[in-house]
């Protein structure tokens, strides 16, 4: 980015780093009025949506002004322009963006939006529209396909497993990977979760979903969610996976076990397999619902080790008539799960106490991004280089 241009597009960077709210209502406000249509693409609750959309729009002018990384911003981009493939967005509809942004601004530059201000912002603003609307034309195929809901099992008042059959079309995933979804009970709100389940011939699905805390989606998913009701999907993501030369440490927080026992059940289907142990944690004991599965998992494959972990000793009045989970056989702790795979104790050592060292595994980690993060932490104060670890975003 040429020198003129920088103070520009710095100012507009933090106007909007300032007050992100004023920023996206003013400018949606702007886009909904020039196309009205557009806003039928957008969901009913905008709040989230005008946070987001702030963020990125800051985290793009960062990019377009730092000295490198610019390949990185590319792919983004590109990614971005994939990704609103799924909201119906047409390669007119950048135009209709560009237009917004450039009138935004300059309101917000007042008397600074002079020619050399707007060549400035425009050079940028075509980057960012020009990427994504040529990205999203190369993609092949439809930008969502379709599942229908078979199966639920409600497990407690938060947590639920849904199974799905995919319609022919549907695209190939990989164990471990997460997928966009959106349900019928809320049109255009978008979500990401993980498949529990790798790729199966008869196109079957499965999610295990938490209501979380305001999670207008997840919580419609554990109390509505209905067989026949058909689910959206839009692209698949994710890397995570096991290169198989080496040890491997998994830690999985909740419904954070779907990725890692998809990647389980992957293995399952060859003889050799790394040695593998696996930490899955809960809050309450009663809510280890996959301790049963991964029971006959580790019976039938002796390189699965298992340690049950939940953060309190005793189920509140709402987890009702949920197994021991001893009964499974597992070690079972108490504690964050986390921790207590981090300061695991040694059985090869002489010394009880000492920590297992897991700094020669590879280490996949899933859950709540606060676990993730800590334990993340952890590790790398335990020695662990942070190229051994692996985990999908945080945000």
């Amino acid at each position: 980015m040429t020198s003129p241009a920088q103070p520009v597009l710095a100012d507009l960077r933090d106007q909007i780093s300032a007050d992100p709210d004023r920023f996206s209502s003013s400018l949606f406000t702007r886009l909904f009025a020039a196309t009205p249509s557009l806003r039928d693409l957008f969901p009913v609750e905008m709040a989230p949506m005008r946070t987001t959309f702030a963020q990125v729009v800051e985290h793009l002018l960062n990019g377009i002004l730092a000295e490198d990384g610019h390949a990185d911003l590319v792919e983004f981009l590109a990614q971005l322009g994939r990704d609103h493939r799924k909201y119906g967005v047409t390669s007119e509809h950048y135009w209709v963006m560009y237009d917004a942004l450039m009138a935004e601004f300059a309101q917000m530059l007042a008397d600074r939006w002079t020619q050399e201000s707007y060549d400035a912002v425009s050079h940028a603003m075509m980057l960012v529209t020009g990427v994504m609307r040529g990205a999203a034309e190369s993609v092949a195929g439809p930008p969502v396909w379709h599942a229908r809901v078979v199966q639920k099992f409600t497990i407690n008042r938060e947590r639920a497993v849904v199974r799905l059959v995919a319609e022919p079309n549907a695209p190939v995933y990989r164990a471990g990977q997460y997928t966009e979804v959106q349900i019928p009970q809320w049109p255009h709100a978008w979500r990401n979760l993980s498949l529990a389940t790798p790729p199966s011939p008869r196109r079957e699905l499965e999610f295990h979903v938490h209501a979380i805390p305001g999670g207008h989606v997840s919580g419609t998913i554990v109390r509505s969610t209905e067989p026949g009701d058909v689910w959206t999907f839009g692209q698949q993501h994710g890397t995570m996976a096991v290169d198989g030369d080496r040890p491997v440490l998994m830690v999985a927080g909740g419904s954070g076990l779907a990725p890692l026992r998809a990647l389980l059940l992957d293995m399952a289907r060859y003889a050799d397999n790394p040695e593998t142990h696996l930490f899955y944690g809960t809050r309450h004991p009663g809510e280890l619902y996959e301790l049963g599965v991964l029971q006959q998992l580790a019976r039938t494959n002796p390189w699965l080790h298992v340690t049950a972990v939940a953060e309190t000793e005793d189920d509140p009045w709402w987890i009702d008539g949920a197994p021991d989970p001893r009964q499974w056989g597992f070690d079972l702790r108490f504690g964050r799960v986390g921790e207590v795979a981090v300061d695991y104790p040694n059985t090869l050592s002489r010394h009880s106490l000492e920590p297992r060292d897991w700094r020669d595994h590879q280490i996949l980690l899933s859950g709540p991004a606060p676990m993730v993060f800590h334990t993340q932490l952890r590790l790398r104060a335990a020695g662990v280089d942070p190229s051994q670890i692996s985990h999908d975003p945080l945000n």
